[in-house]
């Protein structure tokens, strides 16, 4: 018995230009987020977690707001850095804050409430000052000669009022 050879090509084997087209796209986003990390301090690249070039806009993604708001400092900073090695030219970056993870890796759901002031925090139950330093906030507030400091602390004073009124979920 004598065997038969067949021939069998694997599917990745076959030029596919869709596929190279999908590498070279991935590989300018690493070159893009290497320059970027280059450039930025330190303490503030570590934070720049993934970015992705669409059209003229350079979306970067990061754990926080808190460092969103850091990395918008260096947009100019990051638009010139990375002119040289993108192949369109990119005027606008946008920072992302990608969602986030419980200690399982699953995204935490928030949940929706009509007009609810609710947090999704693990555990942290808001504090809310009493009655009373709500009501010296207000009464201070009335006597404060700058208006947009006044505007503010009335309606930080309402918001706490409100908070105060609701009633604590139990778990």
């Amino acid at each position: 018995m004598t065997k038969k050879l067949t021939s069998f090509k694997a599917a990745l084997s076959f030029p596919n230009r869709t596929i190279a087209h999908f590498y070279s796209q991935i590989k300018q986003q690493e070159l893009i987020l290497q320059r970027i990390h280059e450039v930025l301090p330190a303490a503030i690249a570590e934070h720049a977690l993934h970015c992705v070039v669409n059209g003229k806009k350079l979306l970067l993604y990061t754990e926080t707001s808190a460092w969103a708001s850091q990395l918008r400092f260096y947009s100019s900073v990051m638009l010139a850095a990375i002119a040289p090695i993108t192949r369109e030219s990119i005027s606008i970056v946008q920072i992302k804050v990608r969602g986030e993870t419980s200690l399982t890796g699953r995204k935490q759901e928030m949940p929706a409430g009509e007009g609810s002031l609710q947090t999704t925090s693990f555990g942290r139950k808001p504090n809310i000052p009493s009655a009373e330093k709500i009501a010296f906030i207000h009464d201070y507030s009335l006597n404060v000669a700058d208006s947009q400091l006044k505007q503010a602390l009335l309606r930080l004073s309402s918001t706490l009022e409100k908070l105060s009124k609701t009633k604590p979920q139990t778990d």
